[in-house]
């Protein structure tokens, strides 16, 4: 698919066991604002973002990734986008219409080659935002979203092949062969990566913080509240952004990050990084060291909720 149909990331959505333990944490020590609920759902917006919420929190007895969300340009892409999955073979959850999530919009669903669901909508409505204003240290949007695949490069041709990504970087190492890769619909290094797990899950969502001044006030923020911190602060070298990794009161990995690096993408060339050298994972040298624990930690448990596709 030659033509880019994606725009950006909107949303995450997440089933969850106590439900009102993670609204707690989300709406709370995390920095994002309510601003819908319903029957054991709940809308969550980052207050510098146009977007209508960045994570949706459903009650249920089993946690999974209910779905990703992208935008799209205008409805007729959603058209186009929706034509063009059917014709290459991959399954639709549902035809192009009307959304009836907060904004509205017009948008379609769809399983990907690990069985995920994704969304795509446009013409959403946008929402109220305001400026972050400074040592305010709540995140101002969604950064980016990483995935576990047992297959790491099938699922990346996949996404190469019908949503138009393309790859910005890769992390591998002699011994363990290529790990993640960082791929990308716009000028921001990534939007999405896949990593290298045992099984398909979700590895953690990413949230933008105004500057390092407020990447740094969040962090110690959630620190002092005593949720537990898998790793940083530190500074990645793909991608070039901080990071701060902890884990929700379900064990989903999740990030306060801020910088990430904008291409040139008409130059860009993919590097393939060695993550065993200390300065790829953490330029600074701040952070405490990648180890087995912490990649352990981010494999999270399987997806039981995810639908086995067939090869495509």
């Amino acid at each position: 698919m030659s033509n880019r149909l994606l725009t950006h990331l909107r949303h995450v959505d997440l089933a969850v066991p106590d439900y009102d333990k993670q609204l707690d944490f989300y709406a709370g020590v995390w920095g994002l604002t309510k601003v819908a609920e319903d029957s054991g759902v709940s809308f969550l917006a980052a207050e510098g973002s146009p977007e209508q919420y960045v994570v949706r929190l459903r009650k249920a007895d089993e946690k999974r990734l209910d779905l990703v969300s992208y935008g799209a340009g205008s409805p007729a892409d959603v058209d186009t986008l929706a034509g063009q999955l059917l014709s290459q073979g991959v399954q639709l959850i549902s035809q192009p219409e009307k959304l009836d999530t907060p904004g509205g919009g017009y948008g379609f669903r769809f399983f990907d080659v690990d069985g995920r669901t994704i969304e795509v909508s446009a013409d959403v409505e946008a929402r109220q935002h305001r400026r972050i204003e400074e040592k305010e240290s709540i995140p101002v949007r969604l950064s980016h979203v990483v995935l576990n695949s047992p297959d790491l490069n099938r699922t990346r041709e996949w996404y190469e092949r019908h949503l138009g990504f393309r790859l910005s970087d890769t992390l591998g190492s002699p011994h363990m062969g290529e790990v993640m890769h960082f791929m990308r619909i716009s000028n921001q290094h990534h939007s999405m990566a896949i990593a290298k797990g045992p099984h398909t899950s979700l590895h953690h969502v990413s949230f933008e913080m105004r500057g390092l001044d407020e990447y740094m006030r969040g962090s110690g923020r959630v620190m002092r509240a005593g949720f537990r911190k898998l790793w940083g602060p530190g500074r990645h070298l793909a991608g070039d952004n901080t990071f701060t990794y902890f884990l929700d009161p379900h064990g989903n990995t999740v990030e306060y990050t801020t910088e990430l690096e904008e291409l040139d993408e008409d130059t860009w060339h993919p590097h393939v990084y060695d993550f065993s050298e200390p300065e790829v994972t953490d330029q600074w040298g701040t952070a405490n060291p990648m180890n087995e624990l912490i990649v352990k930690e981010s494999f999270n448990d399987v997806d039981r909720g995810v639908f086995v596709a067939p090869p495509v």
